[in-house]
């Protein structure tokens, strides 16, 4: 029998060691990655006056949560303190934040409305949660409320194709690897299909309402135009029912605030304490 052809390795003449050794990668994204967990300095959270406290950054992930609580703010009168947490400058690893978020990723959120505070990590248990306790943007029949869960966790499962696959390899590894952009350009794809096809169907993702599934969808599909400037590489423009509902989406008040919240842009509001602050 013949031996196995040889799997060329990049950079040439890489081999997969027998047991792996940390190595720092470099790039933009190199100094947050370490294969262990836990805090790398000591520093407390801020706490502001509100019981919402949300700990976070304008990506996607962290628009989640900011376009919710824009809409309860606008709808029910809910307020909240978003505080900044710089991954560049490694603040999800401070004592405090790893202390609510064990998994050192931002979104994270308190609700001190609770004895003790109660701890909520994760972008889509925080919707969840929110949604839940305030009874909106989550049908409250058991057939509407599981196909709106399909979608959320459909976009929590996909998301680390979209982010940590296609965006860094597209947009932040050091190196271009012709079959690290070609994978996840090729799985960005057929999950824009997915949705687009959904959309031809309904007018939001979980059916004819809005809802926190449609709230964690839209930030990853305006990243790939807005922070990864792949739209023409993606060829986006071919999913018409994706542009309809994106545009229906984003003509929200609540989510242009939401969008601005710890942001980066021109109109960015760092710090989020009161309504005011949009002023």
């Amino acid at each position: 029998m013949a031996a196995p052809a040889e799997i060329p390795g990049l950079p040439v003449g890489y081999k997969v060691p027998e047991v792996y050794e940390f190595q720092d990668l470099g790039g933009k994204m190199g100094a947050m990655s370490r294969p262990t967990a836990g805090k790398r300095s000591e520093e407390e959270l801020r706490v502001g006056e509100h019981p919402y406290q949300l700990y976070s950054l304008g990506t996607p992930n962290g628009h989640k949560v900011t376009i919710l609580l824009e809409e309860l703010a606008e709808l029910k009168g809910v307020e909240y303190d978003a505080w900044n947490v710089s991954i560049f400058e490694l603040k999800q690893f401070t004592s405090g934040f790893v202390e609510i978020n064990p998994n050192s990723k931002i979104p994270a959120f308190t609700d001190r409305s609770e004895d003790p505070p109660l701890r909520v990590f994760e972008s889509g248990n925080i919707l969840l949660y929110l949604a839940d306790k305030h009874k909106m943007f989550i049908p409250q029949d058991i057939r509407g409320r599981t196909e709106c869960l399909n979608w959320l966790f459909w976009q929590m499962g996909s998301a680390p194709m979209i982010g940590g696959g296609f965006g860094h390899f597209y947009n932040y590894a050091p190196v271009k690897i012709q079959y690290c952009v070609e994978r996840f350009s090729m799985e960005v794809k057929r999950l824009m299909d997915v949705l687009d096809k959904r959309l031809a169907e309904v007018e939001f993702v979980a059916g004819a309402e809005y809802s926190i599934a449609d709230m964690a969808i839209m930030p990853w599909v305006r990243c790939i135009k807005v922070g990864y400037k792949a739209d023409t590489f993606l060829n986006m423009a071919e999913y018409k029912n994706i542009a309809r509902w994106s545009e229906t989406i984003l003509k929200r008040p609540a989510v242009q605030r939401g969008l601005r919240v710890n942001g980066f842009g021109d109109d960015a509001v760092k710090e989020r304490h009161s309504a005011a602050d949009f002023q």
